[in-house]
Order: structure tokens, then C-alpha cells, then sequence
């Protein structure tokens, strides 16, 4: 590393993998016994070393509608620049970048933040899903389940005088347009 910091245009390519411990979002993990994969180019630049990654790591999680165990892999694309901590006192204008320790780079919290931020927040087997019941909790996907068509919610009820047709009397029907001649003018 020291070499690639002291020489500016100077690139490095590494591949790095293992453990970052659980991730976790709503509906989304990344397991602790998973391993994460980060393919980096480390380029020397002045004050720094620009990381570009491909990070990849599998992920479970359950179907937000139907409840379904779901699986897959995680796979995104981060540039960031690591750069040397300042020794002043106060905030450091540098803190939206990755601290570099002498020569040593820590790829783990950028590969740990990027990865987070992918994990799906609602997770979905299908954009078609159709859930479950919300009477008898059967999977809508593996057919009908025989109960009565919902109603939906009583509480909501009054509103549904604004998906209606526009009746031509009542205190809240739109009012009619008065031409030029007539009455109210």
C-alpha cells in the first residue's frame, strides 16, 4: 500500500473476500456466515486512493404479500475515495470519505455500507404476487380460497363519495356553471 500511496497514477487491483458479520434492513439479510466478495481497483491519488468495487453477497429474506423464504445475491457497483483522517480539532471535512490509516485501507465498512444499502426494504417473489387472505391466511398464489369477496374497510366508508359518479344534487355536488344572461350574474 505504501507504494500506491506515494506514487499518484499508480493502480492496484485486489479481490478480497469473507465474513462482515449480519446485515439487516425490515424484510432482508445478509447472513453473519455469509461471505461477501469485493473486487476493488485501488488507484493512487493526490491525498488518497480512489476505490472503485464490484461487491457481491448472497441475502434471504421473506416475500412482503405471501411470507415465501426468499434468496438471492446482493451485487453493486461503489466508488469512494479513502483518504487520511485530519489531526485538527472539530469536524473533519473530509467525513464522507473512508478513513486510510497510515498505509493500511480497510475495505469492510465500505463493502458492509454498500451492501446495506441494496438489501431490499420489501422483498417480493413476483411483482405478480397476490398475497394472502386476509380472512383465512391461504397463499393467493396457489389459488382461491373460497371466502367471501372483502367488503373492504367500513372506517373508510365516507370516502367512497369521491370514487362515485358526481350526483346532480346534495350540499357537496359541484355547482353549475351560470352563463351570461342568466340569473346570479
Amino acid at each position: 500500500m505504501t507504494t500506491l500511496r506515494r506514487q499518484p497514477g499508480v493502480r492496484r487491483e485486489e479481490r478480497r473476500a469473507g465474513r462482515i458479520g449480519e446485515l439487516s434492513v425490515v424484510g432482508s439479510v445478509v447472513p453473519a456466515s455469509a461471505e461477501a466478495v469485493a473486487v476493488a481497483v485501488l488507484d493512487s491519488a493526490v491525498g488518497g486512493i480512489e476505490v472503485t468495487a464490484e461487491i457481491r453477497a448472497p441475502w434471504q429474506g421473506e416475500c412482503r404479500r405471501c411470507l415465501r423464504p426468499l434468496a438471492g445475491e446482493l451485487r453493486c457497483e461503489v466508488r469512494e475515495l479513502y483518504r487520511p483522517r485530519s489531526e485538527h480539532i472539530g469536524p473533519d471535512p473530509d467525513e464522507d470519505t473512508y478513513p486510510l490509516e497510515g498505509d493500511h485501507l480497510d475495505l469492510s465498512p465500505m463493502v458492509r455500507d454498500a451492501l446495506l444499502l441494496e438489501l431490499p426494504l420489501a422483498p417480493l417473489c413476483g411483482e405478480d404476487c397476490r398475497g394472502l387472505c386476509p380472512t383465512c391466511g391461504a397463499d393467493l398464489n396457489a389459488g382461491s380460497c373460497g371466502c367471501p369477496a372483502s367488503l373492504g374497510d367500513h372506517r373508510w366508508g365516507v370516502l367512497d363519495v369521491l370514487r362515485a359518479p358526481a350526483v346532480d344534487s346534495g350540499p357537496y355536488a359541484p355547482a353549475e356553471p351560470e352563463g351570461p344572461g342568466e340569473p346570479g350574474s
